[in-house]
């Protein structure tokens, strides 16, 4: 790290003098770092009135928020393991933060808490020097900081003026430098709003947008907060339209932005379930489920289609396009977060006829629903014994055996044995007793695998 390059007369505010600069500027403790130079003093190399008035708690609790660098060990206080605001010393020469140390002494305690020596005098000193040499680093980088954040937003502010103005790709890449400055820094997202870009972004977004734009200010939106206005006037028809095409056609990131922004719309309390009742938006979202390449699509996809399923009315037409059979092949491969997503979907389905059907009519729901009891979650679980429920009500002369076969019995026991709850304990033993009703004790005991437990 770069020493900070000042004399050694610069002086402390109050005037006092540095002793030891070099020892002050090592591991950068003054100093140290691109900028490092803007440390507020006057001419003749004393503190300005401005960093006096720099209140030193307040800057230690934004610069912890930023959390850019870590803090020079010498200013944190043994105790509390924190920047110290007023460091004191012991006559052992350790120093503390006086209110750890005085609540130390308050316990009792007649000893230095890192060295545990006792004290032949409990008297604590002001250690001056050390309070300037903190003041003195908090206001460096509290004040880099704030110039910093200024030029930010004033940045912000201009590429959101900007948008009104540009056109093609210039507005593609005004576009991308105000994405990447939100990154960056999230703070400026007040200053989007303030500047009115969350309507003007809105604006943009049409029948006639091209995806480049499209998929930018989707990007934009989707990390912004917005009101109730703003998320009712996102919803309009034209909007959602574009949303769906690039859902489809763009690239994996724009999908998931998509993704994901139309589900923060539909958590809008007028939002209507008209909206989602696209098999275009439907269709797209299966693909981006089925994508293995992206497991961060398939996470959004899956969650998207959970809140759809919400919407009973969606329900049949999800079942229309295929999701049950392609969501039940593919469980053995999902992760614990997408299967417990995938499996509350294909429980909402099977509420009504037509799921419940094709539920019954894939091959690999039985198998693959008595696999995942007991494995990953009681939620899990739970969707999944509410599957084969549903299953075996509607055909036990053709699912129960078949559920027997593949081991429900021996998981069901084990599921009633379990801290799981009642409700679904209960559940359980009425499946148990629905897939015995075909054999006879003695043979269904020996399907169950556990004759003692049973006995």
């Amino acid at each position: 790290m770069p020493q900070f390059q000042q004399q050694a007369s610069w002086r402390l505010e109050g005037g006092g003098q540095v002793i030891d600069l070099e020892t002050a500027v090592k591991d950068g403790i003054l100093g140290g770092g691109e900028g490092g130079g803007d440390l507020p003093a006057g001419k003749d190399g004393s503190f300005g009135a401005s960093a006096e008035k720099l209140d030193l708690k307040k800057m230690i609790e934004e610069l912890d928020s930023a959390a850019e660098e870590d803090v020079p060990s010498v200013f944190i206080c043994p105790i509390s393991l924190e920047p110290m605001v007023d460091p004191v010393t012991l006559c052992t020469g350790q120093t503390y933060e006086r209110v750890h140390i005085l609540k130390w002494f308050s316990l009792g305690h007649l000893t230095c808490p890192t060295t545990m020596q006792e004290l032949w005098d409990d008297a604590v000193t002001p250690n001056q020097t050390l309070h300037q040499l903190i003041h003195a680093w908090f206001s460096q980088r509290y004040l880099r900081l704030k110039k910093r954040s200024e030029d930010v937003q004033g940045r912000t502010a201009e590429l959101v003026k900007s948008l009104r103005k540009v056109k093609g790709q210039a507005r593609v890449q005004a576009l991308k430098d105000l994405q990447k400055i939100l990154a960056a820094h999230p703070a400026v997202k007040k200053t989007v709003a303030d500047s009115g870009g969350v309507a003007l972004l809105s604006s943009l977004l049409g029948p006639f947008t091209s995806h480049a734009v499209g998929s930018e200010v989707i990007a934009i939106l989707v990390n912004l907060s917005l009101d109730s206005d703003a998320r009712a006037n996102l919803m309009q028809p034209a909007k959602i339209s574009l949303m769906v095409d690039m859902l489809n056609e763009g690239t994996i990131d724009t999908k998931i932005n998509c993704t994901r922004f139309i589900e923060m719309l539909m958590e809008e309390k007028s939002f209507r379930s008209e909206v989602v009742t696209r098999l275009s938006l439907l269709v797209a979202l299966l693909r981006l489920v089925k994508d293995k390449r992206h497991p961060n699509g398939i996470v959004a996809g899956l969650s998207l289609l959970k809140s759809i399923c919400f919407h009973e009315q969606v329900r049949s037409l999800i079942v229309s396009i295929g999701a049950v059979p392609q969501l039940v092949e593919l469980l053995p491969n999902l992760t614990p977060e997408c299967l417990e997503l995938a499996l509350h979907i294909l429980d909402d389905l099977s509420t009504i006829a037509g799921g419940c059907s094709a539920l019954k009519d894939c091959a690999q729901t039985i198998p693959n629903a008595v696999r995942l009891l007991m494995r990953v979650s009681e939620a899990c679980t739970q969707y999944a014994l509410s599957i084969l429920w549903a299953v075996c009500k509607l055909a036990p002369d053709e699912c129960a055996p078949l559920a027997v076969e593949a081991g429900l019995a021996a998981k069901l026991l084990l599921v009633i044995q379990s801290s799981y709850s009642p409700e679904l304990k209960q559940r359980a033993a009425e499946l148990l007793k629905l897939c015995s009703l075909n054999y006879t004790t003695t043979l269904f005991i020996s399907k169950c695998k556990l004759t003692r437990t049973i006995q």
